[in-house]
């Protein structure tokens, strides 16, 4: 449950965050990581199994995701995660029949519960989960419920060791020629209630052309409800904006389709953010001489 805090009992750590955030905008040190995380356990390709052929990991995460469900209803129930309205479902009930990439800003832990949240009845009905890829210490690092939740709930993490990055990619492409939908952030690194879009790296467009499957682009807007979470501060209200999918022309190469359909992404995200917000998208980025 929320807490009863006033405005000068903010958590000092998120009050640092958010300097950390200001001066990395400033910089513009966009994918750089803005929490203080512990140092990343490397991931070998023998401790993760991407597409889920031990029969082991395939009951841990029926158990973990039925669980994963549960705990994203409590949160919503308790008013931690607040949704207050989500626009555009029909822009992915139009792509749900295939293999399909969803981009989203990535600004809270909860962000990809909100997702989750908003698709998974979709999903449930072709007998599908949303699958999503994380960083690679969120799933050697984290014990307890969120390390269950980061390792069985359909997770691809990222890893610093080429050999499992080469497991990584071969799975992105069978599980996508196979219909999956897969949560992609490619913004990189997590800035906490950071409102504005941030320049996007390729990784995920790449994913979508070299497996000729659509973006679907995925745009949170974020207000202040009457409610003081943990560390002082508002809790959000989310408002997922699901914009038209992105394809691929196939008159143009790998390299123009990854830039083409990166920039529309972003764009797509810029308008949402200007219309919902009020103003126009500008960043403190200092320029270079």
């Amino acid at each position: 449950m929320t807490e009863e805090k006033t405005i000068n009992e903010k958590n000092p750590q998120r009050i640092k965050i958010e300097e950390r955030i200001a001066e990395y905008e400033k910089k513009g040190w966009w994918q750089r990581d803005v929490e203080d995380d512990p140092p990343t356990i490397p991931l070998t390709p023998d401790k993760v199994d991407y597409l889920n052929k031990k029969l082991l990991n395939r009951i841990l995460t029926k158990i973990v995701n039925i669980k994963a469900e549960k705990f994203i209803n409590n949160l919503i129930a308790n008013k931690q995660l607040i949704i207050k309205e989500i626009k555009g479902i029909e822009n992915f009930t139009a792509v749900q029949d295939g293999g399909l990439i969803i981009t989203c800003n990535h600004f809270n832990a909860f962000d990809n519960f909100a997702v989750h949240h908003a698709l998974l009845p979709y999903l449930h009905k072709q007998g599908r989960d949303l699958y999503k890829v994380i960083r690679e210490g969120n799933f050697t690092n984290f014990p307890g419920i969120y390390g269950l939740f980061f390792r069985h709930c359909n997770t691809l993490p990222l890893s610093s060791s080429f050999a499992t990055m080469k497991l990584f990619m071969d799975a992105i492409k069978v599980l996508l020629n196979r219909g999956e939908k897969i949560l992609v952030y490619a913004e990189q690194a997590m800035w906490w209630n950071y409102r504005k879009p941030r320049p996007l790296t390729n990784g995920a467009f790449k994913f979508a052309v070299e497996a000729k499957v659509p973006v679907l682009p995925i745009f949170i807007t974020m207000e202040d409800s009457d409610l003081i979470d943990g560390d002082g501060y508002p809790v959000q209200e989310y408002t997922l904006n699901i914009l038209p999918a992105i394809f691929a022309d196939p008159s143009k190469s790998a390299k123009e389709n990854i830039e083409e359909m990166k920039d529309k992404n972003f764009e797509a995200w810029k308008k949402v953010y200007e219309d919902f917000y009020q103003t126009p998208l500008t960043y403190s980025t200092e320029k270079a001489e």
